[in-house]
């Protein structure tokens, strides 16, 4: 008896230690990112500028910040997650790369001119005056600043590019009325919050299903993984060629279509022959067992990891610093513009922003995504990084509205539910070795009470797993349905409260 309460008292002290190492490890993240806002202060401060718009330059420097921060503490989940879920990249190899790789991004092809209103929401003519637009950027901006901040706190990973859309929607609506924003464009909005996690999620799916039966159920798993994971690495490589091109490289460098899908075409064929004897030297030595086999998507992993992080950064720079680049155009006299030259120091803060973010926040939202939803394994995760590609490149050919967010996500759990459908009803139909097979629950029939067939069929559904957390389901979905309109509402009042200060003042 004191042996045990010494233990429970011991626990407690354990979980007294963790949480405060948390809140200390919290608190000296929300110091460091008050110091780079500080910075992008200071930095305002030093351009040349006068008047009341110059001082409207300095907060929009410093929302700015503020909103890449969030986006790198949310938005980048999405990209290394799986790989870190996975055990394919520790935490910190994660937060180098991926840190790298968005600033890179960011700054080589975030381009040089920007759209100042998220996907033509507004037409910037009915706005008005320079200092309304001005004011209902500067809401947008924040709005979709804190509600991510908010979706952050709470573990859910949401669509940065919803997020500034209802902002700019919601302040486009108070400054310039219903007939200033582009409601058919919105309606594309809508249909891809249920298009883009269905399609991740369907795609991840039948790249799992397909690894299972021509993989990992197969007697010898070595052989077929030589015949099968080079043509599929192959198909990641040159997905994520024209990905790049089509993604990631846009604002630099757009090749014909038939330039694209040719490089992809080229890809496809150099990753193969150089993968079918890499893959054979690999797998000379595994053991013919699952966890063997799944380790040689490791590499593909951390290129895939990579990759993401370099094509979100240079699309969703833009998220931090459009509104930013417009109120900058503004306030320099140089009006509304739909599309504006992209200042250098504007980038830079976007692409820092989004760096400091990801390695000072982005831990708690990586986990979610990696380990909480469902249990990942290196072939899960290239079947979740191989959909995001491929599911992002159909859609775009078939004009679909899709979120790269949300299709990632989807992915998660499309995997996570086959897992639980395979487990509970496929594995019964499908061979199995001795590692696979797990001896089903006799069922025991008790006299007088229960027949053996209804003992049996309780027993039977008493067993189910369920290897997916309803609980994160339904956060995010609640999340991801609410990102506009909450945003609007956010910057709809941040607007107004805005438009009485400068009154009064």
């Amino acid at each position: 008896m004191a042996d045990s309460t010494l233990d429970k008292d011991l626990k407690r002290i354990s979980l007294i230690e963790d949480a405060t190492h948390r809140l200390g490890t919290f608190k000296t993240a929300v110091g460091l990112g008050g110091l780079f806002l500080i910075g992008v202060l200071l930095f305002t401060l030093t351009l040349n500028g006068d008047g009341d718009r110059y001082w409207f330059v300095v907060l929009a420097g410093v929302i700015g910040g503020y909103m890449a921060l969030n986006i790198g503490a949310n938005d980048v989940a999405n990209n290394v997650g799986p790989a870190v879920g996975s055990r394919a990249l520790s935490m910190m190899g994660a937060l180098a790369i991926a840190a790298v790789c968005e600033a890179g991004g960011a700054v080589i092809a975030g381009g040089d001119v920007v759209s100042t209103i998220s996907k033509g929401i507004v037409d910037p003519a009915q706005v008005g005056d320079p200092d309304t637009f001005v004011l209902a950027m500067l809401a947008a901006l924040l709005a979709a600043a804190l509600w991510i901040n908010i979706a952050t706190a709470i573990g859910a990973p949401v669509s940065t590019t919803h997020s500034v859309v209802g902002g700019v929607m919601g302040a486009g609506l108070i400054a310039a009325g219903p007939g200033a924003v582009a409601w058919d464009t919105m309606q594309t909005i809508v249909a891809s919050w249920v298009l883009s996690p269905v399609l991740g999620g369907v795609v991840a799916c039948a790249f799992l299903a397909f690894i299972k039966i021509a993989i990992l159920y197969q007697p010898d798993r070595l052989a077929a993984a030589r015949r099968w994971i080079p043509p599929l690495i192959a198909m990641l490589a040159a997905s994520f060629v024209v990905y790049l091109i089509l993604k990631g490289l846009s604002h630099v460098w757009r090749p014909p279509m038939l330039l694209t899908l040719g490089l992809g075409v080229a890809a496809f064929a150099v990753t193969l022959t150089a993968m079918r004897p890499l893959i054979a030297r690999q797998s000379a030595f595994l053991e013919n067992r699952r966890k063997a086999v799944s380790s040689l998507f490791t590499m593909p992993l951390i290129f895939s990891a990579a990759l993401l992080s370099f094509a979100h950064g240079a699309n969703d720079v833009a998220n931090a610093v459009g509104p930013l680049a417009a109120i900058v155009h503004a306030a320099g006299g140089g009006g509304i513009a739909g599309k504006v030259t992209l200042p250098l120091w504007v980038l830079v803060v976007g692409a820092l922003g989004i760096s400091f973010g990801l390695v000072l926040f982005g831990p708690k939202l990586i986990r979610t995504v990696g380990e909480k939803i469902t249990k990942l394994d290196q072939t899960r995760a290239f079947c979740i990084a191989l959909s995001a590609a491929v599911t992002v490149l159909v859609a775009s050919a078939l004009g679909l509205p899709v979120s790269s967010t949300h299709i990632a996500v989807g992915g998660v759990f499309g995997v996570g539910f086959l897992r639980e459908y395979w487990t509970n009803v496929m594995r019964r139909h499908l061979p199995q070795s001795a590692e696979d097979a797990a001896p089903a629950p006799l069922p025991v029939e008790e006299p007088g009470i229960l027949p053996a067939a209804v003992a049996a069929t309780k027993t039977h559904k008493s067993n189910k797993r369920r290897l997916v957390r309803r609980r994160h389901l339904q956060t995010i979905v609640a999340a991801w349905l609410i990102t506009v309109p909450l945003s609007a509402v956010l910057a709809a009042g941040i607007f107004l409260g805005l438009r009485v200060l400068v009154a009064v003042s």
